[in-house]
């Protein structure tokens, strides 16, 4: 795992949030459903975007064991003795998997699909039942939807392709 990698995916919801909040893309109707003002601004932006910057470093980390099929193996295999020394049985073995399929599936477009399947059919569930119970409205619901699907799949593709 490299940590260069999660920095980088830290600052991709911001990134992307630029973008997709812009005024000219979904930032208009995304405010409009929100009830925001934007002549009356109000929070702290150093702290919003500090703020985000961590959490978007968490679901960076986070994203590692989804779009990476080799951390499950890794993961199961925690604890156990020699796992890293080729010399010992288990660690030969798990040196032979990983020279052999060590880099199957690590393409940003897998990550990208990860990162997708992540956005479609985990955050906009749990998105829509709060946004539901918040009384928000469907356009609100599939804006935050698509941003997050979008930032997920970046993430998800650089994390899959360089960590």
């Amino acid at each position: 795992m490299h940590l260069w990698i999660h920095l980088v995916g830290a600052i991709v919801p911001l990134l992307t949030g630029f973008v997709w909040y812009h005024p000219k893309v979904f930032g208009n109707i995304w405010m409009k459903e929100t009830g925001i003002d934007p002549e009356k601004p109000s929070g702290n932006m150093m702290v919003i975007f500090g703020v985000t910057a961590l959490l978007g470093f968490f679901i960076s980390f986070l994203m590692t064991p989804m779009v990476i099929h080799q951390a499950g193996l890794h993961s199961m295999m925690l604890g156990v003795e020699g796992i890293n020394d080729p010399s010992t049985e288990i660690g030969g073995i798990m040196k032979k998997l990983m020279d052999t399929y060590g880099n199957n599936f690590r393409t940003f477009k897998h990550g990208v699909l990860h990162g997708v399947i992540v956005g479609l059919l985990f955050v906009t569930p749990i998105m829509a039942i709060n946004a539901l119970f918040d009384r928000k409205s469907w356009k609100y619901i599939m804006i935050n939807a698509g941003y997050w699907t979008l930032t997920l799949a970046l993430i998800g593709g650089l994390v899959c392709q360089f960590s």
